[in-house]
């Protein structure tokens, strides 16, 4: 069946000054990409199962996106330092192949980060045995830049180096694309990752410097349509995500896109009017913001309002996480997330999860972003952008939202 994508125009009008979209119908082919993602098991699941999660946690008390959201990082001697996020909760992975002939990968797609990195045979950690790794051997088109590097992340670290290669994603060929091959992956947690490695689509102000993000290349060499990608994130189904490139197609949302500018363009980072439960407002109470993030499963905010919501649906701690029963899923409301004055309900079979392996019901919030800013700071993982189809237009600096199908 043919399906068809969507051009987003935007121009300003002299009284309203308000952004109006052009939908110009084309055909797929010519100008969206779409690139399959699978569901898989986070490594918080993964190590929940094999009964490693408490200890875990214990030793690792990260936070799911790294500080420093306000500051620009800068290199040091020869070594570019940039600090990541966390690998915890990301859930959803794609193929990309690096090199020729091509070397696959499973990525996340991650709009929490800019850059891209893989494990390579390099690599002595005992996570990158248990990965796929990029041999540079084995690629007539790689080029090493002898440039070292080091991603952080709040609970260890990748170094390696820079190198130059064709990138593939599907069918969008990026020829002499900057990544990071791992020479020391230095974080227990990766051990237990579905993934590989990573793919960046924040701005370029989060990547290494001096270096090109793979997005950024994708719009410079015109190789996409319309600068824009957007995310369609099934809830229940291993198959049937999909991130797209270049345009927007209709036929996985409802109505139409509410458009959200961003306050800060470095982070997918919005202003957040307010959350309200039972019509009583519950956090974000004189506005806050938040980031919208497909790297992260969960709903992340200050410690001290995720507390006071876990008492109004009576969560109660057990082994670092918390609990609730799974009967009160039947009568508990929606919590409601108010962005530009539009209501976005979470209901609860989104914010509560139940263990496929356990049977327990376990909370999807989770505190710590008062580490990564003096002021109330949300993060919009998953959860959300499961119950919306979300669009990232770096060309206006905005976000789009739509019920997904």
């Amino acid at each position: 069946m043919l399906r068809y994508c969507y051009f987003l125009n935007t121009w300003t009008q002299e009284r309203s000054m308000k952004w109006l979209v052009i939908l110009g119908l084309v055909t797929l082919s010519e100008c969206l990409v779409m690139i399959p993602l699978t569901k898989v098991k986070s490594i918080r699941e993964n190590l929940r199962e094999k009964g490693l999660l408490k200890n875990f946690l214990k030793e690792h008390p990260f936070n799911m996106i790294q500080n420093r959201l306000n500051q620009k990082p800068a290199p040091q001697g020869k070594v570019s330092r940039q600090p990541l996020r966390n690998y915890f909760d990301m859930a959803y992975v794609g193929n990309i192949s690096i090199g020729t002939p091509p070397q696959e990968f499973s990525v996340i797609f991650d709009t929490g980060s800019s850059d891209l990195w893989v494990p390579s045979i390099y690599c002595q950690s005992r996570a990158c045995n248990t990965h796929r790794v990029f041999d540079p051997f084995k690629s007539t088109t790689f080029r090493y830049s002898g440039v070292p590097i080091e991603l952080e992340y709040a609970s260890g670290m990748m170094s390696g180096y820079l190198g130059y290669d064709t990138v593939r994603i599907s069918n969008l060929i990026i020829m002499g694309q900057e990544f990071g091959y791992s020479q020391w992956e230095q974080n227990g947690a990766f051990d237990h990752a579905m993934f590989d490695g990573m793919l960046g689509l924040g701005y370029p102000g989060l990547a290494i410097e001096d270096t090109t993000p793979v997005f950024d290349n994708l719009r410079k060499r015109g190789l996409i349509a319309q600068p824009v990608f957007a995310f369609y994130l099934s809830t229940n189904k291993e198959e049937g995500s999909v991130v797209m490139f270049g345009g927007v197609d209709r036929s996985f949302y409802k109505g139409e896109l509410k458009w959200v500018p961003l306050t800060k363009p470095n982070y997918w980072q919005i202003a957040l009017d307010r959350i309200t439960w039972r019509g009583y407002v519950v956090a974000c109470k004189s506005g806050c913001q938040a980031v919208m993030d497909t790297g992260s499963s969960l709903l992340i905010g200050p410690t001290k309002e995720v507390i006071n919501i876990h008492k109004l649906i009576k969560a109660k701690p057990f082994q670092e996480e918390f609990l609730i029963q799974c009967s009160t899923m039947n009568t508990l409301p929606d919590f409601i997330f108010i962005i530009n004055n539009v209501q976005y309900p979470v209901p609860v079979q989104a914010y509560i999860q139940k263990g496929s392996s356990t049977g327990r019901c376990y909370s999807n919030f989770s505190g710590g972003t008062e580490d990564l800013s003096d002021k109330e700071f949300w993060i919009l993982g998953d959860v959300f952008l499961r119950l919306y189809f979300t669009v990232f237009d770096r060309g206006q600096d905005r976000i789009g939202l739509a019920p997904a199908v």
